[in-house]
């Protein structure tokens, strides 16, 4: 059962081991869009499905970002790998200075500190983020300073 406004806890079934968290259920409409208010890292947002201290996960974080129309995310990287997978709508995400198209059902697997961002998109685009992290308040940012791009 889902209950809203929060993450829905499901019960292990017959013989699950007693040690092993249980499966958690989220409903991204029931999450506030967040971002960073800090000049220089983008003008993205995102709502997180799991992470730990909010949700009983651990070794995953995930959940779904928004760019709106001349919304971009700055060039930064961190050190757990990264996956995108494209839900609504079309840009290029550029990986240590490859283009990689991002759109409805195609996968970027990101690598352990590569430099990784979106220019301004045109359209609304969104997609599903996991990240190899047990919270999303773990993983270190470094941003590339403006102006310096990769080609």
């Amino acid at each position: 059962m889902v209950v809203a406004g929060g993450p829905a806890v499901v019960p292990a079934g017959r013989g699950a081991d007693p040690m092993r968290p249980p499966a958690v259920l989220r409903d991204l409409a029931d999450l506030q869009l967040e971002g960073w208010d800090t000049p220089g890292r983008g003008s993205i947002c995102w709502q997180t499905l799991f992470t730990a201290g909010v949700t009983q996960t651990n070794s995953l974080v995930c959940g779904v970002a928004t760019l709106e129309p001349g919304d971009d995310f700055a060039l930064h990287s961190h050190h757990e790998p990264e996956v995108y997978f494209g839900v609504e709508g079309e840009t290029t995400v550029m990986v240590d200075g490859t283009p990689c198209r991002l759109a409805p059902g195609a996968a970027i697997f990101i690598p352990s500190n590569a430099v990784h961002g979106i220019a301004s998109v045109s359209e609304r685009v969104r997609f599903f983020y996991v990240f190899a992290a047990d919270r999303f308040e773990d993983i270190t940012y470094t941003f590339v300073p403006p102006g310096i791009a990769l080609n």
